[in-house]
């Protein structure tokens, strides 16, 4: 029988980032965004035995609430997995990410020279979107530890899970998980301004309750870096202000407009090579005339902004696409597959 120890080490080996166990099937490896079953033989007992061990007796007992169970499985030799754990036709289920062994460099994820400005600023609000499996989070890891590395700081991070161990090193940093160490993001965050943070991280801004109290800690005088799933610097922020109720969204706008640092979209896109993927990014930064259409109500034109932002460090997706395609970085189809815009993207190409 194998071990999930195994799996692990195979799906490692061979450069995965998640496995998928489900009654009936051999264990499905994720590689380049690709699915494939792997080389395991398992019976239905088997697999919910494995994933019914890698829990403990409160996330078991979420699952036998009716609900999901997200957390981190660490191996004896402290390599970290995310895990997601739901039942679907009442069979056990599993979606397992492979994290990286060390939290990566701007230069190891090719992060443009925009975002080390970023993680600098003292105070205001930063997001990371994109689909799920984009990589929100290791980029998130990366800003952290640029900040411990180089600053003073109290960083606090509230995560589900806890995904990347920061440890301390010119900052101090403490490290909060939903259902370990408190009950939700929002009661997280209303905590947090006593805690006397200068950075916050906010694991996903999920609900209404998050959302203002992220933005409020921004407006008092912290540095908040969160996530949303979004694709595009014009949705996040209409993402943003949907969530509030019609009296308060010029409210929210202009909280928005007094607090915005800058919005990172970012997907994985497979390289020319046919082996492994990299981000490409959209980027707005809070300039005054991205702060103003935001206060505006004037989203739709953020994108023309953007594209005559490259001084501020900004572009759109569709360019960042382009250039990584005359780069030889990835290929005229992916880029033109991946891209937001299509008419925009051939444009670069005329």
């Amino acid at each position: 029988m194998s071990t999930l120890l195994e799996l692990i080490d195979f799906g490692r080996k061979n450069d995965c980032s998640d496995i998928h166990l489900t009654a009936e099937l051999k264990p499905v490896f994720r590689k380049n965004g690709a699915l494939a079953q792997g080389p395991f033989e398992m019976t239905r007992d088997e697999i919910e035995n494995m994933i019914w061990g890698m829990m403990d007796e409160r996330q078991r007992g979420k699952i036998e609430a009716g609900q999901d169970s997200d957390f981190c499985y660490v191996t004896p030799e402290g390599l970290r997995q995310r895990v997601n754990v739901y039942r679907q036709q009442g069979e056990m289920t599993a979606a397992i990410r492979l994290l990286n062994d060390r939290i990566p460099d701007f230069e190891d994820l090719k992060l443009p020279p925009v975002i080390r400005r970023l993680a600098s600023e003292p105070r205001g609000l930063i997001l990371v979107t994109g689909p799920t499996g984009s990589g929100k989070s290791t980029t998130l890891a990366a800003m952290l530890d640029y900040i411990n590395t180089n600053y003073q700081k109290h960083i606090l991070t509230i995560e589900d899970p806890v995904e990347y161990k920061h440890n301390h090193k010119r900052s101090m940093v403490h490290q909060r998980e939903v259902d370990v160490d408190v009950v939700s993001f929002a009661d997280a965050l209303r905590s947090a301004l006593r805690e006397d943070p200068d950075v916050i991280l906010v694991g996903e801004m999920r609900d209404f309750e998050t959302i203002s109290a992220a933005v409020t800690a921004a407006e008092t005088g912290h540095l908040v870096l969160s996530t949303l799933h979004t694709i595009g610097a014009a949705n996040t922020i209409d993402r943003i202000i949907d969530v509030f109720p019609s009296h308060s969204q010029q409210q929210i706008r202009t909280q928005l407009a007094a607090t915005l640092k800058g919005v990172i979209t970012q997907q994985l896109v497979p390289l020319a090579t046919g082996e492994g993927r990299m981000a490409a990014h959209e980027i707005m930064t809070g300039t005054d005339a991205v702060l103003n259409m935001i206060r505006e109500n004037k989203t739709h034109q953020l994108a023309s902004v953007m594209q005559t932002g490259g001084k501020e460090g900004m572009h759109t997706l569709n360019a960042n696409l382009a250039k990584l395609v005359k780069d030889q970085l990835i290929s005229f189809d992916v880029g033109h597959d991946w891209a937001s815009d299509k008419s925009e993207f051939n444009q670069y190409f005329v």
